[in-house]
């Protein structure tokens, strides 16, 4: 047997939880985005606002001209004080009318931009929650996978009590995994390019025994413990494959095959 390389732990975050975190990221670019938008679109309301102010004071000149002109023009049509007055008040009537739907309309359209500002700001304090959150998992994530030395004396990576557990260690990428459930006393069962075999289950004391068939010779692991990491050797090239049980009873036992990215992967694997 050649002289084992031994395999370093990888980092302890994995790189769903990181991509998690990028969109995260990504999403409160964006949500500024969107705030600085609405605080352009306030400004040009508030330069629309001071434009219909000027309207309206222009608006206000004209009448005065109008109103003198009416004189003018009552005194050459005969009409009286009396009649121009009346005019004069119409016309101021149609002047407060217009200034009052230019400020109804102003307040609504201000409103409607407090409300999209207040949405903005509402997303980001979300995001920002959900970053918290995602980093939360990640401390989480390193607590729970933790490495171990295997039966070899080899230092194995990181270890998957669970099939969440199993999920988050097929999303970092650095190994292949296989799941298996094996059955005792079933013929040997394939598993990535080996076969596996439970041969007996001790359930109470957390033990069991297995064979494992690869080149075309078997090992037996006798007596080993759940969440122990077994390694043995297969291919050409020397590789240190491992295998985690993370529970077991009287009848079965469930478990995970990790192998090198290199190593040959079966035809039948997903």
């Amino acid at each position: 047997m050649s002289e084992v390389e031994q395999i370093p732990v990888e980092n302890q975050s994995t790189a769903g939880k990181w991509i998690l975190l990028f969109l995260a990221l990504i999403f409160v670019a964006a949500a500024v985005y969107a705030y600085v938008a609405t605080q352009h679109r306030v400004d040009k309301l508030t330069k629309d606002l001071g434009a219909s102010q000027s309207q309206v004071a222009e608006l206000q000149k004209r009448m005065q001209s109008d109103e003198a002109q009416e004189e003018t023009l009552g005194q050459k049509l005969g009409m009286t004080k009396k009649e121009l007055a009346q005019r004069a008040a119409q016309l101021q009537a149609q002047q407060k009318a217009a200034e009052s739907r230019l400020e109804r309309e102003q307040k609504e359209q201000m409103g409607q931009v407090s409300g999209e500002v207040a949405g903005v700001r509402t997303d980001v304090g979300g995001v920002k929650s959900d970053v918290a959150a995602t980093r939360a998992d990640l401390e989480t994530t390193k607590q729970k996978l933790q490495s171990a030395v295997g039966d070899l004396g080899m230092q194995s990576g990181l270890i998957a009590h669970t099939r969440d557990d199993l999920e988050l260690l097929k999303h970092r990428g650095d190994r292949n995994y296989y799941e298996f459930t094996l059955l005792k006393g079933a013929k040997p069962q394939p598993v990535a390019t080996v076969s596996l075999q439970l041969r007996k289950a001790d359930p109470k004391h957390g033990k069991y025994t297995l064979n494992v068939t690869a080149d075309d010779k078997t090992i037996e692991k006798k007596d080993r413990t759940v969440a122990e990491p077994i390694q043995f050797y297969s291919g050409r090239e020397h590789l240190l494959f491992e295998l985690v049980v993370w529970s077991v009873d009287k009848k079965k036992a469930n478990g995970y095959l990790s192998t090198p990215k290199n190593a040959p992967v079966p035809v039948t694997a997903n």
